[in-house]
């Protein structure tokens, strides 16, 4: 995981949530990375999850922040992704800007 991504995990524990619940948060406006450099990791990691999500099934740790600042962990499948969404196994949308870290399992 990218450095920025991997001190915001450490500094605030996330709580896993049930991929059906996400469609019930909110999320902010301003993109959770700063660094230029992260969010071009994430963007590749997004990628990579999806394409790993449609040929294999597998399965990953998604790392968000809801616009409340509370950070949240899911343990799922990317179906979809593009420069706005990813759209998990259960039907769930995350926004890209919301996604602090992407872990492969």
């Amino acid at each position: 995981m990218y450095q920025s991504a991997q001190v915001l995990i450490e500094l605030d524990e996330p709580e896993l949530i049930e991929k059906e619940k996400i469609n019930a948060l909110h999320f902010g406006h301003d993109d959770v990375l700063d660094d230029l450099v992260a969010r071009r990791r994430r963007t590749f990691d997004i990628e990579r999850a999806c394409m790993l999500g449609n040929t294999h099934h597998g399965k990953v740790q998604i790392y968000f922040r809801a616009d409340d600042g509370h950070l949240w962990r899911a343990d799922t499948t990317i179906w979809a992704c593009d420069p706005q969404y990813i759209t998990l196994k259960a039907g769930a949308s995350i926004p890209v800007r919301a996604i602090a870290g992407i872990e492969f399992l």
